[in-house]
């Protein structure tokens, strides 16, 4: 294995079109380029992410995103040591947009070609930030995931619980739907939340009273609905503050039950885990990563949270994965699949609430 090593990474699995190149040296991993090319426009009117039209977007945007990392970093096709690409989990037309660009240029140059799980570039990814030691606890949570691993090696994840229904984003996006708010619905919910009374409105902590770290989070947005229909009811509409205080209560009631279920989560590690970290796009909420903080410092556990450009959905987390899985001599099938659904923890039961296609996880 050469002393240095220079991916390519490949992130089709959403909304957002990504490439970045990532090198391995002496001096630690370092991130050559990352380009990240959002859908939001394209998806705005509809209220949440459209796979038609993400699929065909990314159809016609990855080959431009590559070309446009290549250059960033300036490294040629033929400087590069593999491609790593999503293989899944994710919305079915999208990773496989990536899969099959990435096999065409491997086919190209004689490059190996590394398949990533996704929720393995995002868990791994507090590695290449900070450079952490296994085993440490990976909260990730986002507009498409919710759960808690026990990180213990590069192919190693053992899922400790996670949302048996919708993932914390999704539910900020339906909230934001339900009041009239602006898509992504995270940073708007988050907006109006700083403006409002997190106590007027009390609206219920699910699976709080059940033994474990599952959680449940579709019974907040009827709630929301309910509260929202009530002043509507009442008073005939909602007057802006009532919107702030809804978001408020809202928000306060998914802090409370990540920060409770993360306290659990820590006491059922079987090791000593080296940091608590957490990842996704609803990371980025300062509401929710404060009380993370405090139950880090009160079980005495250093607190990590990547950058925000990556914690949300990039490429250059699975260039990093690629070169974690090479390093370890972990060789990718030539026949490998584009896969929708992908648990880490393959030995972990379903989920609840998977509905009829499957697991969500």
């Amino acid at each position: 294995m050469a002393r240095t090593l220079t991916l390519l990474g490949i992130e089709s699995s959403c909304d957002d079109t990504a490439a970045a190149v990532v090198r391995l040296g002496g001096a630690g991993p370092e991130i050559l380029s990352s380009v990240v090319l959002g859908q939001t426009a394209l998806h705005e009117a509809f209220g949440g992410v459209v796979p038609e039209i993400a699929a065909r977007a990314h159809a016609e945007r990855l080959d431009g995103v590559v070309a446009e990392a290549l250059a960033a970093a300036g490294v040629p096709l033929a400087g590069l040591d593999g491609i790593a690409v999503t293989a899944g989990p994710g919305l079915i037309g999208g990773v496989l947009s990536g899969v099959m660009l990435a096999r065409g240029l491997a086919a190209a140059t004689g490059l190996p070609l590394v398949a990533v799980n996704h929720l393995a570039g995002h868990a791994l990814t507090p590695r290449l930030t900070d450079g952490v030691g296994f085993p440490y606890l990976m909260l990730l949570v986002s507009g498409g995931h919710c759960q808690f691993l026990a990180v213990e090696g590069v192919d190693r994840f053992r899922r400790l619980g996670g949302t048996i229904d919708d993932a914390p984003g999704e539910a900020f996006d339906k909230t934001a739907k339900l009041l009239a708010l602006p898509q992504p619905g995270g940073p708007s919910v988050e907006a109006e939340a700083a403006l409002g009374d997190p106590g007027r409105f009390r609206f219920p902590r699910p699976l709080l009273d059940r033994e474990g770290c599952d959680m449940s989070f579709s019974g907040l947005k009827t709630a929301l609905l309910r509260a929202r229909d009530a002043l509507v009811a009442e008073k005939g509409g909602i007057t802006l503050q009532d919107r702030r205080d809804l978001c408020a209560g809202f928000q306060a009631a998914v802090a409370e039950v990540l920060a409770v279920k993360t306290a659990r989560a820590l006491e059922l590690c079987e090791a000593r885990p080296t940091a608590l970290c957490v990842a996704g796009g609803v990371a980025a909420n300062k509401a929710i990563r404060a009380r993370l903080e405090a139950v880090a410092e009160r079980a005495g556990v250093p607190f990590l949270a990547p950058p925000l450009r990556l914690c949300t959905d990039n490429a250059a987390m699975i260039a990093w994965a690629g070169i974690e899985r090479r390093r370890a001599g972990l060789e990718t099938p030539p026949d490998f699949a584009a896969r929708p659904r992908w648990p880490l923890d393959e030995t972990a039961p379903a989920l609840l609430g998977s509905g009829r296609k499957g697991a969500k996880a």
